[in-house]
Order: structure tokens, then sequence, then C-alpha cells
């Protein structure tokens, strides 16, 4: 998945933790990686009430792993065109991107939260367990692919 697109002209600094978000109409699930940006971590969800809300909760979570930058899943198609909530994770975006002093990056997600179901049953998480942990495990999955194309990249 190598789709990425920066949204605000804060560039990425070359070291420390990355924040992974999973957009969702009623959870966010969130990501951290480590300060050599090799492996991502799942966090707890976040409910989604109010944008306000949701922008204090992430800022939060920025300063409590003091974050270069958000990466946010872009959930298309299949075939690479935009879905419903392809507008909804643009807007989620530009909104962080307004609001933040980090780059904020929109990351394609394609299929990540089947991806992630999958991952959680291998590990024998109970399917009735799944759906809390769901977005998460897929906002670590949208911060490992972003972290393998910097890897790529260098």
């Amino acid at each position: 998945m190598q789709q990425k697109e920066t949204l605000n002209t804060h560039k990425i600094q070359p070291d420390g933790r990355i924040i992974g978000l999973d957009p969702g109409t009623k959870r966010v699930g969130l990501a951290v990686s480590d300060e050599l940006r090799l492996i991502a971590t799942p966090l707890e969800s976040l409910e989604r009430k109010s944008w306000k809300k949701l922008l204090s909760d992430v800022q939060k979570v920025i300063l409590q792993y003091d974050a270069a930058a958000l990466v946010i899943g872009l959930p298309l198609n299949t075939d690479g065109s935009e879905s419903l909530m392809s507008s909804e994770a643009r807007e989620m975006a530009r909104k962080f991107a307004l609001s933040l002093q980090i780059p904020v990056i929109l990351q394609d997600e394609r299929v990540t939260s089947y991806e992630a179901r999958q991952r959680l049953w291998a590990r024998g998480v109970q399917i009735d367990k799944t759906k809390a942990l769901v977005d998460s495990e897929a906002a670590s999955i949208i911060l490992s692919d972003f972290l393998d194309g910097l890897r790529q990249s260098r």
C-alpha cells in the first residue's frame, strides 16, 4: 500500500515516534511506533464523540509520545477509488493538519480492518472481543505500512 499524501507543510523529522490513526464513525484506532520507527504497537482506541474531544485526545497522545508525525488511514475501495469513508478521513486529516504542528499524512488503508481481524483471531482473541481491538490493530497495520514505505525511500 504505497499511496501517501501529506496535508500540511511540516516536514517529517528524521527520528522520533509516529502515531497512526484508523478513523471510524464510532471509534478511532491508535497505534504508535518505537523511536527507531521499526515497530507499530496498537494503543487503546478512542471513542469518537465530537471533533473537539477527538482533537484533544489525539493531542494528548502526541504529547505523551512526543510524536513527530500523524499518519491517518485513507479507506479506499480495493480498486483504488474513493470510498464513502474516504471523504470523512480526508476531512479529519485536513482538520488535524490545521490544528497540529506536526506533519499529517494520509496512508492508503485498503483491507486493513479485515487483516486486523485475521491477526487478532490468529492470536487467539475471541470473536466477541475483536470489536474492541480491531480499530487499533488496523491503525498499527496502517502505521506499519507507512514505516515500511519510509525505510524503502531511504
